[in-house]
């Protein structure tokens, strides 16, 4: 299935850097300023970090390339494992104020997947309980996509059923 292009209304609303997001982003250089400048901007939009260049739209990356001063073709330089990455994350976390999902945070988030939220009686589908358990993730302040295992962009078999 295609995906829809993003207007510019939606590109300047979503991927503009904000001034303290600049500051974040004006000490580093080269494709590691593009990767960041992403990587930011979409844990702002998300609550979770991309597991790689494949989620970034071409128009998004010209348009965050385009803020930075950095070369679009750049990112094709960006490692997206590694120590730089995870320092990159850990940044971004501590701006935001959110934490990485500890093995009591992901116990608290099982046991809350277990009961019956928002279904109302009804059976839960998959995409609903992602998007339940990202929300209540930024409502803890915590990192989403570290409590999803492989940080896919669904929860495993066992959450989303909301069994053990």
């Amino acid at each position: 299935m295609a995906r829809t292009p993003l207007d510019l209304d939606d590109l300047v609303e979503y991927w503009t850097l904000l001034k303290d997001e600049q500051g974040l982003v004006s000490g580093k250089r080269g494709a590691t300023r593009l990767g960041f400048a992403l990587l930011l901007k979409f844990y702002t939009q998300y609550g979770r970090f991309p597991q790689g260049r494949f989620e970034l739209p071409g128009e998004v990356v010209e348009f965050v390339a385009r803020q930075v001063h950095v070369p679009a073709s750049e990112l094709d330089a960006y490692e997206w494992s590694g120590r730089t990455v995870e320092y990159h994350r850990a940044q971004i976390r501590g701006h935001l104020g959110f934490r990485e999902c500890s093995v009591a945070d992901a116990d608290t988030l099982t046991a809350w997947l277990a009961e019956p939220v928002g279904c109302n009686g009804k059976e839960r589908w998959p995409e609903q309980v992602r998007v339940e358990l990202l929300a209540r993730c930024r409502t803890e302040s915590m990192e989403g996509s570290a409590y999803i295992p492989g940080v896919r962009q669904r929860p495993p078999r066992r959450m989303r059923s909301g069994s053990q």
